[in-house]
């Protein structure tokens, strides 16, 4: 009885070499939807921590979510990166190796040391992380729209009834501020994704003896994301009072009354000024560990299993 071949016999042949030529993006689709899935709830409570003017332990803020908003409030607003997510990775993945490619073609950074390897991971994901920028930017000022949207309405002075859709949230931005608004803290957001990515990839790319194992790119994960986070709190910060129509503040303005705080007469001290910059960092950490683990646990089996179709 004749069948599909290749070990597998659910698909055709033709499906399983299209996906084998489309590895790299089935892969990484396939583990963003998982990984962003198992780390939204502590996303949306890394979002609530960093816009916080007091000091919030995680458990008390957890409660605090879960008193006023309900379990969906941990959700709210995941449909978001659920799609735009795995688009962004996977579109993320194509260009840093079509940028390694092009490199080493050009003679850049071409030899097997760790240097060239680490150098051409690392612009590979800056490349990629710069381009993807344009494009999820708005997806990400929604997404932080829905997660705050209890303490912008307070900000307004508005009691919230019922939490606005996606697309109300979007028509709302856009109502009040123009297509423009979608773009709010749009240079951190550029700033943090490029050198974010940038270092990523530097680290998880860095070892010219082959792929890392796992534990190796969860820690990549977390250092890289250490190492920008003050970008990331900050524009949660801008994006925040920019939503709830407060008086526009420049980037250097903001980062001062973060460390400073809001009384000049009364500065926070250097320490505790720097510490509310990493404020969230705890969860951020937990979440990246738990998104870059399952990302690239699930990107491999997938990449294994396309391997034996």
């Amino acid at each position: 009885m004749d069948g599909p071949s290749h070990g597998h016999r659910f698909i055709s042949v033709e499906l399983a070499e299209r996906i084998k030529h489309n590895k790299p993006v089935v892969c990484a689709t396939t583990a963003s939807l998982f990984s962003t899935l198992a780390g939204y709830p502590l996303d949306s409570l890394k979002s609530r921590l960093q816009a916080s003017r007091a000091a919030v332990s995680v458990p008390r803020m957890a409660a605090t979510v879960l008193r006023e908003e309900g379990l969906v409030g941990f959700f709210r607003g995941l449909w978001i990166p659920l799609f735009t997510i795995s688009v962004v990775r996977a579109t993320s993945f194509s260009i840093y190796n079509s940028t390694k490619d092009v490199l080493v073609q050009n003679g850049y950074f071409a030899q097997p040391r760790a240097l060239d390897v680490g150098l051409r991971g690392c612009l590979g994901g800056a490349t990629a992380g710069a381009i993807i920028c344009f494009g999820s930017a708005p997806f990400e000022l929604v997404k932080i729209r829905r997660q705050l949207e209890y303490s912008i309405a307070a900000a307004k002075g508005v009691h919230l009834e019922k939490p606005p859709s996606n697309w109300q949230a979007v028509t709302e931005i856009v109502r009040v501020a123009g297509v423009r608004g979608l773009y709010a803290g749009f240079p951190l957001h550029f700033l943090r994704d490029t050198s974010g990515t940038a270092l990523y990839f530097w680290d998880v790319a860095a070892d010219p003896r082959g792929p890392r194992p796992v534990r190796v790119r969860k820690l990549a994960g977390v250092t890289s994301w250490a190492l920008i986070y003050p970008l990331d709190v900050v524009k949660t910060k801008v994006q925040q009072r920019a939503l709830s129509g407060q008086k526009r503040r420049t980037i250097g303005e903001t980062c001062m009354r973060m460390i400073r705080g809001p009384d000049p007469d009364k500065p926070r001290t250097f320490v505790h000024g720097i510490g509310r910059l990493y404020r969230g960092l705890g969860v951020s950490a937990l979440r990246s560990v738990t998104t870059h683990g399952l990302l690239w646990t699930i990107f491999d089996y997938t990449g294994g299993v396309i391997d034996r179709l």
